[in-house]
């Protein structure tokens, strides 16, 4: 699932990553397992509110290479499809 990261539509940091999960745009997130727990602990929290699944097997610097990016990063999501309008 990590490699998807690498091509797939997906958001970057904690910050990004807490507003698509609000906004219900999050698919699956990625928490740094070598991240601080108080900043990690809410956002997993508000992923179990949300029914989005979570994995936190990887590290910072893990996430952030699989991201494309050249820092390590303590979250990341996949974006969800959007989903199609309904059809009259």
């Amino acid at each position: 699932m990590l490699e998807e990261l690498s091509s797939k539509d997906k958001v970057v940091g904690l910050k990004q990553v807490q507003r698509a999960v609000s906004a219900g745009r999050a698919g699956w997130v990625f928490l740094a397992c070598d991240a601080d727990p108080r900043l990690i602990r809410p956002l997993e929290g508000r992923c179990r509110e949300r029914g989005v699944p979570v994995s936190g097997a990887h590290t910072m610097a893990q996430l952030g290479r699989a991201c494309g990016i050249d820092v390590g990063t303590a979250a990341a999501a996949l974006l969800a499809k959007e989903k199609p309008l309904p059809t009259e």
